[in-house]
């Protein structure tokens, strides 16, 4: 085997001048210069051309003059981000169709100078406007993080000397100096000095810091580690690396599922509403016989328009705000902070999680597997070897790995470091002097393996037997460091290999086993190779079928360059691998294009992008600012584990918001349909203006208590299921209708009440009557099961009921009924209210196809309840019910 071609060195299928697992640095001294440096090389001549296009000399830089033109032309080294003034977002909230039929109705109210309603649906549609636009104020500022992740100041060679720049002031062609732990200001072309130690990591994933050389490139946001080199800037601002990520991340988002549903459920009340309201309005105008008046036209009209914002969900967008705002502190109390609302309702859905490998499955932390020693040495041995290579100084990775392997540091005591030749990416490997305590002297070496193979002239069966060890390491996605002895004549003695790998997380595998549990299936996405993702994903229990995405998309994405089989390998891969920031978007959207709900784990810049688009963008424990921003969900605890608890406490934000939509819905049918039938049929307004403003906010103060309510998480994720929803909601507000009218007819001919107080009774029997609906949609178990309803909700509900029965009892505000028609109209809605129950129950397994058409309905009507009927033999208990429904 051709020992220039062996498949490893410090990580696999590494390009030859960049080596993945760089060596601690040192000063220019400490490294022997290369022959032949004079000779032109490929990278000198890059350099050369990229000084001759930039035009700049690099012992004198650029002119300050040349710089401010330079500026001009190419404008500040910063991201630029368009921004809509705050008064036209927050205008925007007064224009739309629940906006404009709030606002038709406050000018009814203010053309018959009626003040009262006026003000109080004024004051409606200002709390929506001013919720909405402090939601959207408050939302991911993704550029200004990654604004704020550049290096703030920079060194520049200008007029001949050296000075500290703005980092938004540097210029194509400018001359830097980079040092240990500087923040690279701009994409710049290396021109001198011996080498640097990048960590990139943050930009495209790899896990190791990458060491760059003379005519190689660094990024614009990557972090110097060592070393000190000379750099041409050849990008700054929008068209560094950095800038085509931001510019992702600005391009970047998704209209959330929830607003989605808010806008199809809106769309679709005010749908019925409006053509309710045109038949009430038809049946008005024909009874005046055209006999108009002006101000009684006004008047139906405000009252048709109050009748509206009454039934209409005005305030549905604020209620399901506030809900998944109360939701999102239960979420921080778990670790996990939203900084997306509507991210709560996504997480709940997600089925597919693409999750970041190094730091999040993983621990970013090297550490040294089974030492692999040649006859004649043990492990111990070999590691101890491998440690006089290293410098402890350095806190290099590698080193430290091989460090820590030792059982017994303090035999390094015994051995002295006379010399030590920090790695660089031509020699590819460190080398000691080492003096024992008895003064004699050896040399110790471990780098490549091909470079220290070559050093100790391995052949024949040796070589075979070492090679085959590292082919074997390199599947296994294992980076192999060999190492060597000498006594100074040249002659090397090969010890072993040393194989490193950076193990899984402790919590990973149990957190992916609960994903699953969950119905989430999760995805490894990763800037390493293949065979190190397949080791990973294998050990995670995640399966082993990982696509490298550069053969997954070979043309540029960026210009929507997306292979047609793409979506299909990308539906069925286990991971990918090879991944670039514009890949993790692609991924995302693929499978979104699919028709999953996505989740996106990481925590470098190069996360960012698919972190926006994903319907659930989650920033891991120590994530930067920038992958932050664009998440959705920050993760403040480390590891994924965090993310289940999210997932459960979301399924139960999402059921609370769930039952108010049912009841919402319901009630919309409840109020719109009692309210037009009876007007048509009895020939006058079962309510008046007052009475259904008072309705509108009594039903508030319970209403905003659900964010509070127990609720049961659901096994698999949940979305937004539209026929089941309207289907359910839709018959319990029919089945109102009924009880409103049955109601109405108790009082009109047995109790034989004139208009008023039928107006003042319909008022009580749509206050009770929907607050107890309120119980039955709730859950989707039956009422008298649990989870039972939160103390809030339930003395919320209590405390508006008193109210309402105190104005109708000592007649405030609407006409006074004696306190036995208040308990019969108590009486008839308890009982109105298991009669729903059952209804909802019965309903719920029909939608869910639990029920076949030749099944009894005595199964659909009893076993909901977890009653015995007496028609049947067979007999449920009522928690496997309960499981069911």
């Amino acid at each position: 085997m051709d020992t220039h071609t062996t498949p490893t060195s410090f990580g696999i299928d590494a390009p030859t001048n960049v080596c993945v697992g760089p060596q601690s640095g040192g000063s220019a001294n400490d490294i022997e210069p290369q022959k032949d440096a004079d000779k032109p090389t490929p990278s000198a001549t890059s350099v050369a051309e990229a000084l001759k296009k930039w035009n700049v000399d690099p012992e004198v830089g650029l002119t300050s003059s040349e710089a401010q033109s330079r500026l001009v032309q190419y404008g500040p080294n910063a991201l630029e981000e368009h921004k809509r003034s705050a008064w036209k977002t927050f205008l925007l909230y007064f224009w739309g169709p629940i906006p404009w039929m709030i606002e038709a109705a406050a000018l009814m109210a203010l053309v018959v100078q009626d003040w009262g309603d006026f003000i109080i649906i004024s004051a409606l549609l200002l709390f929506n406007a001013l919720l909405g636009f402090w939601e959207e104020h408050e939302a991911s500022n993704a550029l200004d993080a990654l604004k704020n992740s550049l290096a703030l100041k920079a060194r520049a060679l200008r007029d001949g000397k050296w000075g500290e720049v703005a980092s938004k002031a540097i210029v194509p062609g400018d001359i830097i100096r980079l040092y240990l732990g500087d923040v690279v200001p701009a994409d710049c072309k290396l021109i001198g000095g011996e080498y640097l130690s990048i960590d990139q990591s943050a930009l495209t994933g790899e896990s190791l810091p990458v060491s760059k050389k003379v005519g190689d490139d660094a990024y614009s946001g990557s972090i110097v580690k060592q070393g000190e080199m000379f750099a041409v800037t050849t990008a700054t601002g929008a068209n560094t690396f950095f800038g085509r990520t931001a510019k992702l991340v600005a391009g970047a988002g998704n209209v959330s599922h929830f607003q989605k549903a808010v806008m199809k459920i809106g769309n679709f009340l005010i749908v019925v509403a409006v053509l309710m309201a045109i038949v009430l309005v038809i049946d008005r105008i024909f009874a005046m016989r055209g006999h108009f008046d002006h101000v009684a036209l006004l008047r139906l009209a405000e009252l048709v328009l109050i009748l509206l914002v009454a039934s209409v969900p005005v305030a549905m967008p604020a209620v399901l705000s506030v809900t998944m705002a109360l939701g999102a502190q239960m979420l921080a109390r778990k670790k996990a902070i939203v900084s997306r609302l509507e991210s709560i309702e996504e997480l709940a859905g997600i089925d597919t999680l693409c999750s970041d490998k190094t730091g999040t499955l993983t621990q970013n932390s090297l550490t040294l597997g089974e030492a692999q020693p040649s006859p004649g040495c043990d492990a111990q041995q070999l590691i101890l070897m491998g440690s006089l290579a290293s410098r402890a100084s350095d806190h290099d990775p590698i080193d430290n790995a091989i460090l820590a392997g030792l059982k017994d540091a303090a035999v390094l005591k015994t051995y002295r470091q006379e010399q030590y030749k920090p790695f660089d990416p031509v020699g590819k490997r460190t080398e000691a002097t080492i003096k024992t305590a008895d003064h004699a002297t050896f040399y110790v070496t471990k780098g490549a393996p091909q470079v220290i193979i070559e050093l100790a002239k391995l052949e024949g069966d040796d070589l075979a037997r070492v090679d085959k060890i590292v082919n074997d390491f390199a599947a296994k996605g294992f980076r192999a460091i060999a190492v060597a002895k000498g006594n100074g004549d040249g002659n090397w003695t090969f010890l072993g290999i040393l194989p490193l790998f950076d193990p899984p997380r402790p919590d990973s595998k149990d957190t992916i086993a609960q994903a699953k549990e969950y119905g989430v299936r999760v995805k490894m996405v990763t800037g390493d190779n293949v065979a190190i993702a397949k080791q990973i994903s294998d050990q995670l229990g995640m399966g082993t079928n990982i696509q490298p995405a550069t053969s997954l998309f070979p043309g540029d994405v960026m210009k929507g360059q997306i292979p047609l089989n793409a979506a299909d390998r990308i539906d069925h891969a286990d991971g990918f691998a090879q991944v670039f920031p514009e890949h993790k978007y692609a991924i995302v959207k693929v499978l979104q294009g699919d028709g999953h709900i996505v989740g996106m784990t990481g925590d470098g810049v190069n996360d960012a992008p698919a972190l926006k688009q994903a319907d659930v963008g989650i920033a891991v424990s120590g994530a930067t600012d920038a992958a932050r921003a664009a998440a959705a969900l920050i993760l403040t605890a480390p590891g994924l584990s965090v993310i289940i608890d999210g997932l459960a406490e979301s399924r139960r934000i999402f059921e609370r918001m769930m039952s108010y939509v049912l009841y919402r819905i319901a009630m919309t049918i409840a109020i719109m349909g009692f309210v037009v039938l009876a007007s048509i049929y009895y020939g006058f307004f079962p309510l008046t203006a007052l009475m259904l403003i008072a309705l509108a906010l009594l039903d508030d103060v319970p209403i905003m208590t659900i964010a509070f309510d127990n609720a049961k998480a659901p096994a698999a994720p949940v979305k937004w299921q539209m026929g089941r929803t309207l289907t359910i909601s839709s018959v319990l507000g029919l089945f109102a209708v009924v009880q409103s009218f049955g109601l109405l007819y108790l009082g009109d001919t047995v109790y034989k009440l004139d208009h008023a107080h039928l107006q003042t009774m319909m008022f009580l029997q749509l206050v009770a009557g929907g607050h107890l609906l309120l119980f039955v949609t709730r859950t989707r178990n039956s009422l008298w099961m649990p989870p039972y309803p939160n103390a809030r909700l339930f003395w919320a509900i209590v405390m508006t009921q008193i109210v309402a029965v105190l104005m109708c009892g000592f007649g405030l505000l609407v006409p006074a009924l004696s306190w036995t028609v208040i308990g019969l109209v108590w009486a008839y809605n308890l009982g109105w209210m298991v009669v729903q129950d059952i209804v909802k129950l019965g309903i719920e397994r029909l939608v869910e196809g639990r029920v076949s058409g030749s099944e009894p309905l005595h199964k659909i009507w009893c076993y909901p309840l977890g009653t015995h009927c007496g028609l049947h033999q067979h007999r449920q208990s009522p928690v496997a019910v309960a499981a069911e429904s």
